[in-house]
C-alpha cells in the first residue's frame, strides 16, 4: 500500500489520484449508474419485429445503460430466473444492459449484431433462464447467432 509522504497533506486534492475512502487510505471506485435505454428498447422491439421471434415477449424484455462498469463486454444480459420470480411473484423478465462507453460508440450495424447476440441468449420458452456460449461441448450459439445477424441484414437490404 502507497503511504503518503509527511509533505503532502491527505486531504488535499491531487490532480488525477483516486477518491480516497473516509480514513484516507483505500481509493474508492465509481459506483456503477443505470439508466433505462428506450432508444435501446425500441431497436430490441424492431429487431424482434423485422425477425419475427416471437418467443421474445417484448413487453418482458427492459434495457438499461450502464456507466462506469468495469467489464470489457459490450453489452450482456440478466435474467429474472425461477427462484426471484417466486420470491417477487414476476414473470419471466430479461434485462439488456448496454455499457454506455464501450457500446456507444460502435457503428449501428455493430450495435445491432450485439442486440441480437443477447437476444440469442433468451431461450424459446422464455424461462428467465439464459443459454450460455457453450454447453455440453456444442458451439451452437455463435452459429444460431450468425444466423440471425444474416436474417437481419437479409431484410435491410430489402427494405432499402
Amino acid at each position: 500500500m502507497r503511504k503518503f509522504s509527511k509533505s503532502v497533506k491527505k486531504s488535499s486534492p491531487h490532480v488525477g489520484s483516486p477518491r480516497l475512502d473516509e480514513a484516507g487510505k483505500q481509493p474508492v471506485s465509481r459506483l456503477v449508474e443505470w439508466r433505462r435505454a428506450e432508444d435501446v428498447d425500441r431497436r430490441l422491439k424492431k429487431l424482434i419485429n423485422n425477425l419475427s421471434l416471437e418467443w421474445a415477449k417484448q413487453g418482458k424484455i427492459h434495457s438499461f445503460r450502464s456507466k462506469h462498469s468495469k467489464t470489457k463486454a459490450y453489452a450482456r444480459i440478466w435474467g429474472l430466473t425461477r427462484i426471484w420470480q417466486k420470491a417477487l411473484g414476476e414473470k419471466p423478465t430479461y434485462i439488456v444492459e448496454i455499457i454506455s462507453e464501450r457500446f456507444d460508440k460502435l457503428d449501428a450495424d455493430k450495435q445491432d449484431k450485439i442486440l441480437l447476440h443477447e437476444l440469442a441468449h433468451i431461450p424459446k420458452n422464455f424461462s428467465g433462464s439464459l443459454l450460455p456460449h457453450i454447453r455440453k461441448g456444442k458451439r451452437k450459439f455463435d452459429s444460431k447467432v450468425d444466423i440471425l445477424v444474416a436474417q437481419y441484414n437479409k431484410i435491410k437490404k430489402m427494405n432499402k
